[in-house]
């Protein structure tokens, strides 16, 4: 038992390394606060009743790890425990509907879909379970009144994982009222356990704490229903009263206990190496002269690797070993002569623990819930424009059942849409809050939406594609290979990197090394690690006796970037320096003339570098950062400076992952949208203006040597504000920073803050734009409510950028007075507290923003009167018709080998019923969360996984859900025939082929060979033209056809002999 739950969390996982992770049990806090029932943790809850049940169970040797706030609360005696667990057997009799009370009885809440412990939904003959004794939920399928089937299944997928022979189902253990009295935590344990305390009296004191704090919540509660205190939790005299009579082991002297016996055990922790390589490698010698082993403990394979890389090019010989086992700290043992290091300590990084529990939080809310459609949602639909969705209907077809989508339009209009065109239709994302216009169906305005939007689009695209493949022409220089320094660079990395990081970083290599000019953008969020890539590449053009040029908007980011590249090659041989305007004169003058003899390596500045005084020696790699931020003509010289030098851009509003691919085409992209791994999360909380809470938070930061951002949005009152801290904090040294100040004051304050002259910064959102200060790990954001999703997100992004711990304070007037909305906000930017996790929601409007910087400011514009997917497919469209036609020869070899879908989307008309029954699946959001999963699949794998997936959620399929699989594969095989519309009604089939009549397909040979067929079978088949209103068409009718199968049957038969085989069905 550790006092800290974070060094509790640590041993956990050093145990559960060691043995294996059934052997070791993590027994955590169920709340945060005594009799506060919001602050109850479920997954926490599910992790104690766990433990409780092994114990009182099995008689396995089991370890359990803890701290005080968990022992703290008082557990139900074994006899209760068992009385209250439910039994269920494969092949037994129980009525659904007994099952169904006994779980309300329980205390089990009932809901559509389980995602935590405590629930349970009923979906026909399946009861889905949420247990508080089982990591998973379960999934029982009756037959009758007879369990049939019993199996654990997945939160996030809902799919079963295991069969299961017999299951207990078990209640919230911790809210149970009780008879018997509560007992501590050590009466689970047998008279043969051991304890271990790493500081028993750190531990009763804080016990002595947590009842007063509890005392004192009761008392003013004054109510009748709560139990007091001493019955609920543990005092520290009774904590020690149950020692006595254990065999315990205590780690910290203590007066507390009688000591029996003494142990000594020789250690040293393992020594600070500060990253020096040979520093670590005559240690290492060292002991092999006096005889002791080496082994050095890695995170992963890869962390290996580098050591036994870095090794090999120091050229001398090492003694050690590797294991891939992460341990949380190293040590060396005198007795055993035995030195165990980390590689996280050896490298200098933050090494985190991983709980079960923070799992199952993540699993609960997914982004699925963000994206899907609600009743009265805007949704767009590229043909008719922006409607109000209206859910999912019914309709009776000419006597057969249909189901299709309503969406109401302006004036009332209604559209029914078969549910085989949802792909046509989306979500309307736009930046929050802004609401769009609905029109007429049928109306012209959007119509010529889409065609002024498309002709836009078509321009910038055009430009891109010019420059890119203008480009891609030329030759540039051709890098080396990595060398061992470069290797060196990237392992004294302080944390791990993303798997888009060291993606980013391949990519960028390759473009060096290859003879064609690089030009590569990166985007990612705030703290992504950009920044570490751009290094990365910097230090490979240096190693190759070339100049780096690194381009900021702000004399902040200059000096911020200065101070990160400086730290971080300060152990290799490069010069860094900087310019901005408040350089001296002579300063300015000496570093020009270093660099044109090419003494100094990488120089970073302001747009000042891109005038004409400044001349390189070398120059090989032109870094950008926030590209959009600079005026037109500084971006019309480093359009000339780039002719044929390597340029890498950053930037840090996030694009979307889509639009990437559409935009291959016109320009090397790398995402960085993974967050780093081992960055703590960020503790996030709520509180209200108090005086004493704020004194508190600054000086705990103040006392480990941090800083502090205090953002205060009201100009009008910000000294105010000013004079109440310093009154809080007498000898605190606080700076001001707002935009009506004058700019080289305003850029002053925030320099010496960053060199920390001051420890507290008071200042309005200004600080949200890339700020970095890695010494300053608290932020206060007053009036917190007022802000939107993403400045909240952004601003947290400010803190924890190093490896301490960070903290954020909202705050925020009580709820009640609040908007809904805002409290929404607030709340849901408590919760994802890791980077990384909210960003889904401030993202979409980031998103927009992004989409803008990089194709032009109007584009906004139209994202917004339209709605962003939608936005996307009409550039898609674009970029297509441009590669077909006017750019037909950069790409003719990359496209033609595929083989070419002539249509681009198939429209079925059916009176077949085809659809997914209500009593099959019961939930409409469901159901049209499964139609708009079925409309994005490509491939008959996909399918195959959906279709099994159904069967395992919902039983087995009914004929029309069957048939619905069906006529996804039907769509593939017109769309290769170059049939775009389908019409199967009273057993016939009316295909229609592509309107373009001067399209390749009715030159290709699967066209002549399908008239071949024809005229071989006219008795089932006619072809005849038929006049439309957007002018004639190639019409083919097919005789009697029962179902989508026949018709795929017929459709493979001839296409089967064409050149192109439907092998992918």
């Amino acid at each position: 038992m550790h006092e800290n739950p974070e060094q509790a969390a640590y041993f956990l996982n050093d145990l559960e390394q060691l043995l294996s992770p059934a052997q070791v049990l993590y027994f955590p806090a169920s709340f945060r606060q005594p009799y506060a029932q919001e602050t109850t943790d479920n997954a926490n809850i599910l992790l104690r009743t766990e433990v409780l049940k092994k114990l009182s169970t099995s008689n396995r040797a089991r370890i359990v790890v803890t701290y005080p706030q968990a022992i703290f609360e008082k557990i139900i005696s074994q006899h209760t425990l068992k009385r209250i667990t439910l039994h269920l057997k494969k092949d037994t009799q129980v009525a659904l509907s007994y099952l169904n009370e006994r779980l309300f009885d329980m205390g089990f809440e009932r809901v559509d879909f389980v995602t935590g412990p405590g629930e349970f939904a009923v979906r026909g003959g399946i009861i889905d379970v949420f247990s508080f004794a089982y990591q998973h939920p379960y999934r029982i399928e009756f037959f009758d009144e007879i369990i049939e089937r019993l199996s654990s299944f997945d939160v996030s997928n809902q799919l079963s994982i295991t069969d299961l022979e017999e299951i207990e189902l078990l209640p919230n253990t911790s809210g149970h009222d009780f008879t018997d009295k509560r007992k501590t935590l050590l009466s689970f344990f047998s008279s043969e356990s051991c304890f271990v305390f790493s500081d028993l009296d750190k531990i009763t004191h804080q016990l002595k704490n947590l009842f007063k704090k509890a005392k004192a919540v009761y008392k003013e509660l004054d109510t009748s229903t709560q139990y007091p205190p001493e019955k609920l939790f543990v005092e520290p005299k009774e904590w020690i009263n149950d020692c006595r009579d254990k065999s315990v082991l205590i780690l910290e002297k203590t007066d507390q206990l009688d000591i029996q016996e003494q142990i000594f055990i020789k250690q040293s922790p393992q020594p600070a190496f500060n990253k020096k390589f040979d520093l670590l490698v005559s240690h290492l010698n060292k002991n092999k002269k006096r005889s002791y082993e080496n082994t050095l403990f890695c995170s992963n394979e890869q962390q290996a690797k580098r050591f036994h890389d870095i090794f090999e090019e120091i050229a001398e010989n090492v003694h050690y070993k590797t294991e891939v086992l992460p341990i949380f700290s190293g040590f060396e043992d005198l007795e055993a002569k035995w030195a165990c290091f980390s590689d996280h300590q050896i490298f200098e990084r933050y090494h985190k623990y991983k709980l079960k529990s923070d799992r199952n939080k993540k699993e609960a809310l997914s982004l699925k819930e963000l994206t899907q459609m609600k009743v009265g949602d805007y949704v767009t639909h590229i043909d008719h424009g922006i409607g109000i969705f209206g859910g999912l209907q019914r309709i009776n077809v000419e006597g057969k059942w249909q189901e299709a989508i309503k969406l109401i339009y302006g004036e009332r209009d209604i559209l029914y849409l078969s549910i085989h065109s949802l792909h046509k239709i989306c979500r309307y994302a736009g930046k929050e809050g802004s609401v769009p216009k609905i029109y007429k169906l049928g109306s012209k305005a959007w119509k010529a939406l889409k065609q002024k939007t498309k002709s836009k689009v078509k321009e910038i695209a055009f430009s891109l594609i010019e420059l890119y493949a203008k480009r891609r022409q030329k030759i540039g220089f051709a890098f080396d290979p990595d060398s061992f320094l470069q290797w060196e660079l990237e392992a004294s990395f302080l944390f791990e990197d993303t798997p888009d990081q060291e993606k980013a970083t391949q990519d960028i290599k390759a473009d060096m090394e290859s003879t064609r000019p690089m030009d590569r953008l990166i985007c990612g969020d705030v703290g992504f690690g950009k920044t570490e890539v751009a290094i990365r590449a910097a230090f490979k053009a240096v190693d190759n006796s070339k100049q780096v040029v690194v381009l900021v908007p702000t004399t902040i980011l200059a000096f911020q970037h200065y101070k990160t590249f400086s730290q971080r090659l300060k152990e290799f041989p490069v010069r860094v320096d900087y310019l901005n305007r408040f350089r001296a004169t002579k300063d300015k003058n000496q570093i020009l003339k270093d660099l044109s003899k090419g003494k100094i390596d990488i120089l970073i500045g302001t747009h000042q570098l891109v005038s004409k005084n400044v001349i390189f020696h070398d120059l090989g790699l032109l870094i950008v950062d926030e590209e959009q931020k600079f005026g037109v003509a500084v971006k019309e010289r480093i359009r000339s400076l780039k002719a044929n030098i390597d340029v890498l851009t950053l930037t840090a509003t996030p694009i979307p992952r889509t639009l990437q691919f559409s935009l291959m085409a016109a320009r090397d992209l790398s995402i960085i949208a993974t967050p780093p791994p081992n960055r703590y999360p960020i503790e996030s909380e709520v509180i209200r203006f108090n005086e004493m809470q704020i004194r508190d938070g600054i000086l705990y930061e103040l006392h480990r040597g941090g800083q502090v951002f205090f953002v205060h949005n009201r100009i009008e009152n910000i000294a105010e504000i000013t004079g109440l801290i310093q009154r809080l904090v007498p000898d605190a040294r606080i700076a001001v920073g707002h935009g009506q100040m004058e700019g080289r004051r305003l850029e002053k304050a925030l320099l010496s803050f960053m060199n920390g002259e001051f420890d507290i910064l008071i200042a309005t959102t200004i600080i949200e734009n890339g700020l970095d200060v890695p010494n300053a790990n608290t932020i206060f954001i007053h009036n917190a409510h007022n802000f939107g999703l993403s400045d909240l997100h952004q601003m947290r992004g400010r803190v924890g950028r190093s490896n301490k711990k960070a903290f954020c304070y909202f705050i925020t007037p009580p709820y009640s007075t609040i908007s809904s909305d805002a409290q929404k906000r607030i709340k849901t930017i408590e919760q994802f507290s890791a980077i990384g996790s909210g960003i889904q929601i401030a993202m979409k409007d980031l998103e927009i923003r992004g989409a803008g910087d990089l194709l032009g400011g109007e584009q906004s514009g139209f994202i917004n009167e339209m709605g962003f997917e939608t936005y996307q497919k009409i550039l898609q469209q674009a970029i297509d018709e441009l590669k077909d036609n006017e750019f037909k020869d950069i790409y003719k070899f990359k496209e033609r080998d595929a083989i070419k879908n002539f249509t681009r989307e198939v429209q079925i008309d059916t009176d077949l019923e085809i659809y997914i029954p209500n009593d099959y699946v019961n939930i409409v959001k469901e159901r049209l969360a499964l139609y708009q999963e079925l409309s994005h699949i490509k491939t008959s794998k996909v399918l195959e996984e959906f279709e099994a997936k159904l069967k395992d959620r919902f039983g087995p399929l009914p004929l029309e859900a069957k048939e619905l699989l069906e006529s996804v594969r039907l769509k593939w095989v017109a769309g290769r025939l170059g049939i775009e519309r389908l019409i199967i009604k009273k057993e016939r089939c009316l295909s229609y082929f592509i309107s373009d009549q001067q399209s390749q397909f009715f030159k290709s040979e699967g066209f002549s060979y399908l008239i071949n067929q024809i005229q071989k079978s006219p008795e089932r088949l006619t072809l005849k033209e038929k006049n439309t209103a957007n002018g004639p068409r190639l019409l083919l009718s097919i005789a009697d056809i029962k179902d989508v199968k026949s018709l795929i049957k017929f459709f493979l038969s001839i296409s089967n002999k064409t050149k192109y085989p439907l092998d992918f069905l």
